[in-house]
């Protein structure tokens, strides 16, 4: 039993999520734009209880404070995460979207590539795109883990 509100996924697939993103990014004109969007996202992220910001739920290798934990099995991985950074939050906001709520296997099998499609692996600056590469890999290991014991 989850021990907080499962994630719902808006889309029906991972895939559909990460598509849906790459439309509404195309909405908008220019990257400032698209950085307020992503800290409008951040901002509805509901926070973690400080019980959970732990060293044990950090994500290593962001320049922000980041906490990510997940909750579930293999049929459905639920991911909670928030950072101190607006527009780190916003970008956990996506991440969440296309992967929170859904099984191990749907995880592991859908590409980031939603963040190329948008051109948010060129907007960011480095250390925030390595805390972003960190944010995915935890997401990964934990999709992988839950299938090693499944």
């Amino acid at each position: 039993m989850n021990a907080w509100p499962q994630a719902t996924p808006q889309e029906p697939s991972a895939a559909a999520a990460a598509q849906a993103i790459v439309e509404e990014f195309a909405l908008f004109s220019d990257w400032s734009e698209r950085y307020q969007y992503l800290i409008d996202l951040g901002k509805k992220l509901p926070d973690l209880p400080n019980a959970l910001k732990t060293e044990e739920h950090r994500v290593h290798g962001c320049q922000s404070l980041v906490w990510m934990l997940s909750e579930g099995d293999a049929a459905q991985l639920d991911i909670r995460a928030i950072s101190d950074s607006a527009i780190v939050s916003g970008l956990i906001a996506l991440l969440l979207r296309v992967y929170s709520g859904r099984s191990a296997r749907e995880i592991i099998d859908t590409e980031p590539s939603f963040i190329r499609d948008i051109g948010l692996a060129k907007a960011l600056s480095p250390t925030r795109a390595n805390g972003l590469a960190a944010m995915l890999a935890r997401i990964r290991e934990n999709a992988a883990a839950q299938l090693q014991t499944h």
